[in-house]
């Protein structure tokens, strides 16, 4: 059911949605919909958002919103973006009230996971 007034769906940009979808699926377990070859859109993951064909990717450095999981195994999780073709840009690191740390998916938007562990 949708909320009035509340964020409802967040898109992202990707140069590569093959690449994109992989890293996705394997990590965090998405499943993905194809809408023609310029837009795939994910659902059922906390937040529904899809990824639209573009050569930009998202940073925080460049203004953009960080959006940040949550994990019970910052380690864990952390393994499995770094076998999957992701990129750790802030290695974990301690904040009040819990750790955290920064990636990039295989076409370079950036994304955060924390823990309260």
């Amino acid at each position: 059911m949708h909320q009035h007034e509340k964020i409802n769906y967040v898109e992202f940009p990707s140069a590569d949605f093959d690449a994109t979808k992989q890293f996705f699926n394997t990590v965090f377990g998405w499943e993905f919909v194809d809408y023609g070859e310029e837009y795939t859109a994910f659902s059922n993951q906390g937040l529904d958002g899809g990824f639209f064909k573009s050569n930009l990717s998202s940073s925080a450095e460049s203004g953009s919103a960080l959006v940040v999981f949550y994990s019970e195994s910052l380690e864990a999780t952390e393994k499995k973006i770094q076998a999957s073709a992701g990129k750790v840009t802030q290695p974990i690191f301690s904040f009040p009230g819990g750790r955290r740390f920064h990636f990039t998916d295989p076409t370079g938007n950036e994304f955060a996971v924390w823990s309260d562990k």
